[in-house]
């Protein structure tokens, strides 16, 4: 039976010194960072690298990604911290939720404070567009039919439930689902008891269900998906650009980046 918690430290190890770079931060990145794993899930883990000062001081820059392994059970693969800092500045939702992982495989004494300095580039239009298209893209793709995989539905429950936090909040949302399930609390409309009661059932539903089977349809929660998608999409289309477009605190930060790894 394999190791998968050791099989990622040692790669991780693997890739650091075949590559010549130094891993910042290596966390987990699907299904069981959110919170929803199926007994067959697999582990995505992702990561974000830095390389030599002079690997940078180039005319030639190399590739800004690490494509490690990919197979039925993991999945690694990372990025270089410019690339990372960049979709910081763009606001990009999936290297927020990399910096919000609970599942944290490695992570650098300097990274705390490239956080700090990147998560002041969160963007909520961003963010809304983010998890509006990837619930709505689910939707259509994955839950249209009578028999539907329960994973899918999750995929799109949480984004739209992280829109909702984001609207409430205005900050970024927790990564873990069980952390978006007090929003239930607040008496918001459209989340109400017979919602959070189908989401229980699913929860339990998904423990004892592989990732491929197919079961009937929960209407109270397609209901809900449907409706939630249209109005996220009046939201996010009618919200102004709040992107921080001053990029001078993400260069200082890559600069302390390459400053710490040199001492």
């Amino acid at each position: 039976m394999r190791d998968i918690q050791s099989e990622i430290i040692a790669g991780l190890d693997k890739i650091e010194k075949e590559n010549n770079v130094t891993i910042l931060l290596a966390i987990e990145s699907g299904s069981r960072a959110w919170g929803f794993a199926s007994p067959d899930s697999d582990y995505d883990v992702r990561f974000i690298y830095a390389r030599r000062m002079e690997d940078y001081l180039t005319i030639q820059p190399g590739r800004d990604v690490i494509e490690w392994q990919l197979d039925d059970v993991l999945d690694i693969n990372g990025w270089d911290v410019t690339k990372a800092l960049l979709a910081f500045g763009k606001g990009n939702a999936n290297v927020f939720e990399w910096a919000k992982s609970p599942i944290i495989y490695r992570k650098h004494e300097c990274w705390n404070k490239v956080a700090e300095t990147a998560f002041n580039y969160f963007s909520e239009k961003a963010s809304l567009c983010h998890y509006y298209g990837t619930a709505n893209s689910t939707c259509k793709s994955f839950l249209s039919g009578e028999q539907i995989r329960y994973k899918k539905y999750f995929y799109a429950l949480r984004p739209l439930l992280c829109c909702r936090y984001i609207e409430h909040y205005h900050k970024i949302p927790p990564m873990e689902f069980k952390d978006l399930l007090p929003l239930f609390d607040l008496g918001l409309p459209g989340l109400d008891s017979s919602l959070f009661e189908a989401i229980q059932y699913l929860l339990e539903q998904k423990k004892v269900t592989e990732e491929k089977d197919l079961n009937p349809q929960i209407p109270e929660i397609i209901g809900f998906i449907e409706s939630e998608c249209l109005r996220q999409k009046e939201i996010s289309d009618s919200l102004p650009d709040d992107h921080n477009k001053d990029f001078s605190d993400l260069d200082k930060a890559f600069r302390y980046v390459i400053g710490s790894l040199k001492q």
